[in-house]
């Protein structure tokens, strides 16, 4: 099977204009409540960049780097979750190491690859 780099990038660009707030939670969330109601442990704003070639092959774009997250919040972070400003869950994944983080504190996570991969 062949995608165009066209078809990536409409999703991805999707993500870049929508992608609005990072949230650091405590399992992976499959809905927008979970994500920022149910397991949030933290957030913070985002940037999004626009789609470029993936590092292996694909397209990916750069979810901009946090140094002031807030913490709202007591337990392990081990995913982060990335919604719009309304209703919607729009990408999840693993951080690359869980964390503790306590309530009323910050944190920081190190810029995040959104890829899409090839198909094989």
């Amino acid at each position: 099977m062949f995608l165009n780099d066209n078809v990536f990038d409409s999703g991805l660009s999707y993500l870049t204009t929508n992608g609005a707030v990072l949230h650091i939670t405590s399992q992976e969330a499959t809905t927008y409540t979970e994500a920022t109601s149910t397991y949030t442990l933290g957030n913070d704003t985002i940037t999004v960049g626009s789609p470029v070639n993936g590092d292996i092959d694909g397209r990916k774009v750069v979810v901009s780097a946090i140094t002031g997250g807030s913490v709202t919040g007591t337990g392990t972070a081990s995913h982060f979750a990335i919604v719009d400003a309304t209703s919607a869950l729009l990408a999840t994944g693993s951080l690359t190491t869980s964390q503790a983080v306590t309530s009323g504190n910050t944190f920081t996570l190190d810029a995040i690859d959104v890829t899409l991969r090839d198909p094989a």
